[in-house]
């Protein structure tokens, strides 16, 4: 979904990295320039989720946990950096069901904890109820 110099943008465009640092992280809805027009099709639709399904089967991620973050963003963590990092993180998750990109930093820090202090197999389940419920709807997807 992403442009192939995606990873070098930044580097040509430093204002661009502001407002991306300033908005925690993300561009604001619709207007992240590292998309492609195809890609925005696979992020409305969830369809770019797909290849985390590779990463499911080689141990890498799980089904249900938090989303994956960059070190940037362990900062939102403060002290609990340590117990994010005691799951691993996953396709599905509490912030995925409950807004996706319409919750920011810190709130999403709280949600990804959330989900950490309640992990269990009924809770996963229903994560995943909740998540697909959210994919169908498509809040928040970008």
């Amino acid at each position: 979904s992403m442009r192939t110099d995606s990873d070098t943008y930044f580097q040509r465009h430093p204002e661009d990295y502001k407002v991306f640092v300033e908005n925690d992280y993300k561009f604001p809805a619709g207007e992240d320039p590292r998309v492609t027009k195809f890609g925005r099709v696979l992020r409305r639709t969830s369809l770019d989720e797909l290849p985390q399904l590779f990463n499911i089967f080689i141990g890498q991620m799980s089904i249900v946990g938090p989303r994956p973050i960059t070190e940037p963003e362990l900062r939102y963590y403060g002290d609990q950096v340590d117990k994010l990092l005691s799951v691993l993180p996953g396709a599905m998750g509490l912030w995925q069901a409950t807004g996706r990109s319409d919750i920011k930093y810190p709130e999403r820090a709280k949600v990804d904890l959330e989900y950490v202090d309640h992990i269990g197999f009924w809770y996963d389940w229903y994560m995943v109820y909740l998540t697909m419920k959210a994919i169908f709807s498509r809040e928040g997807a970008y």
